[in-house]
């Protein structure tokens, strides 16, 4: 999406719908149709869905069961009152609602104006940019911590999908209003760094691998590439080999990190080290904070916060009794190093491993003073890698795994985008390789990409025969392939903002999926470049332009392209 401004496209039908249904009841309280409220009582929200089937309507409300209870009168009977004056505000030429029905048990089934649906197509056309983008949905300054795997080796395609989905989730909140941040956050401090060192000195030497070293090709062209003057400080007399000779690999591996990051078009604004969180301070202003609140206590020579008062099932340590932090010291030095930045969310995307870490980490954040809530973790499920039917097994520490690079260079990025963001986070996914590769109508990224380059070819197909879309589709949705077109290309904005408020993804590539299908079904029913019919071609060219903008800022939305031929 681009910064075209927000308040250059009009409200989601859906909202202005939203609205009118809310005043048909409040002008049905004013007429005495409907009793009013008692002062203090907690009104309903007016809730407007997509009925299951079309035949239903456009759009439902389930309002009138909603106040059934407070009003102690029939759904029916309260539905038959809203709809009354929801009628009576249809007369409006304005308005975007066509007609209205009840149904039981005391639906209101809606059906949209041509008009509405006239005035959406055409704002798509004037501002091709800004289509799809909404007003802020729960304005935020957020900031989105992802992917963190520790510089060891190399992406693997084990630990990718907190790159997909953090990302992803990212460009559905800017898409929505929302300030956001990318942040990495590299665990550069513990055993593991040493350990790399270890084992890269081994090769270096010719010696075996540490047991509790690292393994595969990485590790020996690190090897290889060991400068001569750092390995020479490195085995210098009293000099701690596997630190220096690590810290060095480590930088080298991060390197590769941002390399393949890059590939995958997932751009940082933010890179954060443990080392810093100590070497800044932060990890003790978090436990003079916790300290002044009485929060921590020193046991065994250890100390420990006391996270029992704020639910936990055992209290936790901060400093072990040794003098060294333990990886929880950070984490809440790094709460309060980002809130410190003036955020007012904070979103970790981690691996469904790190469930036991949540608890802590908020109780710790709610005893510095911050409001947990605002600490948020999306815990994401683990995926199957599958080739040939048969699942790929993998382990970074013995050397076996499939890169992200290599993932990619096989199946390609936006194939790889689509399998990631085409499931919820919490769902498990079984990623099948072969599938993602194949370039058929089987393959769902293959079909919606094939959909936006098939307009591009009607349009270009219609330039060389003298015909150009219109400007507006005023009296062009009247056929029944028109409308039910039109109808599914106004709902990108809706679709935005049930995406922002979930922080998922995958109603978006459903959408697509859908809008594909659409087309390719108002192709099928309509001839769109007839010479003979210049200015219904005309109009029905617009509207495929209008779909062939939604299908690209849909695809857009996901870090997809949208190729203009196949």
């Amino acid at each position: 999406m681009t910064s075209t401004p927000i308040d250059a496209q009009p409200l989601p039908i859906r909202s202005r719908v939203r609205t009118i249904i809310d005043e048909a009841w409040r002008r049905a309280v004013a007429a005495g149709a409907l009793p009013a409220i008692a002062d203090g009582t907690t009104l309903p929200e007016v809730e407007v869905s997509r009925p299951a089937n079309d035949e239903h309507g456009d759009l439902a409300s389930n309002l009138a069961m909603k106040l059934a209870r407070p009003y102690r009168r029939a759904p029916l009977d309260i539905a038959a009152a809203l709809a009354a004056e929801i009628e009576r505000g249809a007369a409006d030429p304005t308005s975007p609602i066509a007609s209205v029905d009840v149904a039981p048990p005391g639906f209101l089934n809606l059906r949209l104006s041509d008009r509405i649906l006239e005035e959406t197509i055409d704002s798509v056309l004037a501002a091709p940019e800004a289509w799809g983008r909404v007003a802020p949905v729960r304005p935020r300054r957020v900031d989105v911590e992802f992917v963190s795997a520790n510089p060891t080796g190399p992406l693997t395609i084990g630990n990718a999908r907190g790159a997909f989905i953090g990302d992803l989730l990212c460009r559905i909140l800017e898409a929505g209003g929302q300030a956001v941040t990318r942040e990495y956050y590299f665990n550069d401090r513990g055993g593991q760094i040493p350990n790399l060192g270890a084992s890269v000195a081994a090769i270096r030497r010719g010696e075996p691998i540490p047991d509790d070293g690292y393994h595969g090709d990485y590790v020996a062209r690190l090897a290889a590439d060991v400068p001569a003057d750092l390995w020479a400080e490195a085995t210098a007399s009293g000099a701690d080999t596997n630190e220096i000779v690590g810290h060095w690999a480590a930088l080298r591996v991060r390197g590769g990190i941002e390399a393949s990051l890059e590939r995958l078009g997932v751009h940082f604004d933010v890179w954060t080290t443990e080392a810093s969180l100590h070497e800044g301070g932060w990890v003790g202003r978090a436990i003079e904070r916790l300290r002044a609140g009485g929060h921590v206590y020193d046991q065994d020579g250890a100390l420990w916060f006391r996270s029992t008062a704020f639910g936990d099932d055992k209290d936790r340590v901060i400093i072990r009794s040794d003098g060294r932090p333990t990886y929880f010291a950070a984490d809440i030095g790094y709460v309060t190093e980002k809130f410190s930045r003036g955020f007012d969310q904070l979103i970790y995307v981690w691996g469904a491993d790190h469930h036991g870490t949540v608890a802590r980490v908020r109780n710790a954040a709610q005893a510095m003073g911050y409001d947990p809530s605002a600490v948020q973790m999306l815990l994401y499920s683990w995926v199957r890698f599958i080739r040939d039917g048969v699942e790929i097994s993998m382990s970074k520490r013995a050397g076996e795994f499939i890169t992200l690079d290599e993932l990619l260079e096989e199946v390609g990025v936006d194939a790889a985008r689509w399998f990631f963001a085409s499931r919820a986070a919490t769902t498990g996914i079984d990623f099948d390789i072969e599938l993602a590769k194949r370039q058929s109508a089987d393959n769902p990224v293959y079909y919606v990409q094939y959909a936006h380059a098939r307009v591009a070819s009607i349009l270009r197909k219609a330039a060389e025969t003298g015909l150009a879309p219109a400007s507006d589709v005023t009296g062009g949705l009247r056929g029944a392939p028109e409308a039910a077109l039109a109808r599914v290309v106004a709902r990108l904005p809706e679709v935005v903002e049930d995406a922002v408020l979930a922080e998922e993804t995958h109603g978006v590539t459903a959408y697509a999926t859908e809008l594909a299908t659409q087309f390719h079904a108002f192709y099928r029913d309509a001839k769109v470049v007839d010479p003979s019919q210049p200015e219904r071609s005309a109009k029905r060219l617009a509207l495929a332009a209008a779909t062939k903008t939604t299908l690209a800022n849909a695809l857009a939305l996901l870090g997809i392209s949208a190729p203009e031929s196949m």
